[in-house]
């Protein structure tokens, strides 16, 4: 009997990640490369069909012979799953993704939002699908979530659930990339904490971040060069670290007290480098501003880490399938 197999691909806004994953969602092959937005969204699409035959190649299957590829996208998606509505770090308004995979590929495609796929990927794969209520939130360029109550997927009136990165924390905060000011995404992503430290060398502060003498454009953070720099005493750094784990606790407090959910996972590039330096400050952040009631919540870094979007497409494209 030839084994059956299901591609999951998690497009972010740094990087595009898609892994190749059997009938038992065990995970194959993986291919990755970076997203490059400026691109647009032909050029993005076309790196997302090269990740996906990476990934098939490596396997050494046909990824038209495959039973079909699910993927988890930035941003809102269509009621029927074909459209990305809006996905503000990739620019996109009104893209027809799934349409032009299947054109590419020559296999079903299902689309879903990225976070909710991958909390998805942690219910299901990680917990067993046990946790009746559970949010899994996700730092990385921007912050998503996704939301299980009563033991279902929370997807809203028009599929738009979960939009935690835009829960508003605090009024007069910088402008996010969704055009509102005071954004949890803009308090506390990777592309907050980017902004924050652009600032702060611009008025004069070091910080092992950034090297003026490189003679390279400051234009990045990643989780990795933040985490080592957090280990080394760097003050901005940490203080910027220490802003994000309270923003973080802040919004697990309102999600906790909205909801009572029995598990917060969290997950995201930061949390795989930083949860051991991360989870206990965003802990005693949102245990400080929960009712009692809700306090009987786990906070936890998921353990599928990286693989938790490519898991979830998977189990997308086989519950589809």
């Amino acid at each position: 009997m030839t084994e059956e197999h299901y591609i999951g691909v998690d497009l972010g806004g740094t990087k595009i990640l898609a892994g190749v994953f059997d009938s038992d969602h065990n995970c194959l092959f993986t291919d990755k490369n970076k997203t490059k937005a400026e691109l647009g969204y032909e050029g993005v699409t076309a790196r997302i069909v090269e990740t996906i035959r990476g990934a098939a190649h490596l396997t050494g299957i046909d990824v038209a012979n495959s039973k079909g590829v699910g993927i988890g996208a930035p941003g809102t998606i269509s009621a029927d799953g074909s459209t990305v509505l809006f996905a503000p770090n990739l620019d996109w308004r009104d893209v027809p993704l799934k349409a032009d995979l299947e054109a590419e590929l020559g296999c079903p495609v299902w689309l879903g939002n990225d976070c909710s796929v991958a909390a998805m990927g942690i219910h299901r794969s990680e917990f067993e699908s046990k946790p009746r209520d559970m949010v899994s939130i996700f730092l990385g360029t921007g912050i998503g979530a996704g939301i299980i109550t009563n033991g279902a997927f929370l997807s809203g009136a028009t599929q738009a659930a979960g939009e935690v990165g835009h829960m508003v924390l605090d009024p007069d905060g910088p402008v996010c990339g969704c055009g509102t000011k005071g954004c949890y995404e803009a308090l506390a992503s990777r592309t907050a904490i980017f902004n924050k430290v652009k600032a702060a060398v611009e008025a004069g502060e070091k910080t092992l971040l950034f090297d003026p003498e490189s003679g390279k454009p400051f234009n990045k953070v990643r989780s990795g060069k933040l985490r080592r720099a957090v280990e080394a005493g760097d003050e901005l750094a940490t203080r910027v670290l220490d802003e994000t784990c309270l923003y973080t606790g802040i919004a697990i407090a309102n999600l906790c007290n909205l909801l009572n959910p029995e598990i917060v996972a969290l997950g995201g590039g930061m949390i795989e480098q930083l949860h051991e330096t991360m989870l206990p400050k965003i802990t005693e952040a949102a245990v400080d501003r929960m009712m009692p009631g809700a306090r009987q919540v786990s906070i936890v870094a998921t353990k599928l880490g990286d693989h938790a979007g490519i898991t979830g497409a998977a189990i997308l494209a086989c519950d589809h399938a």
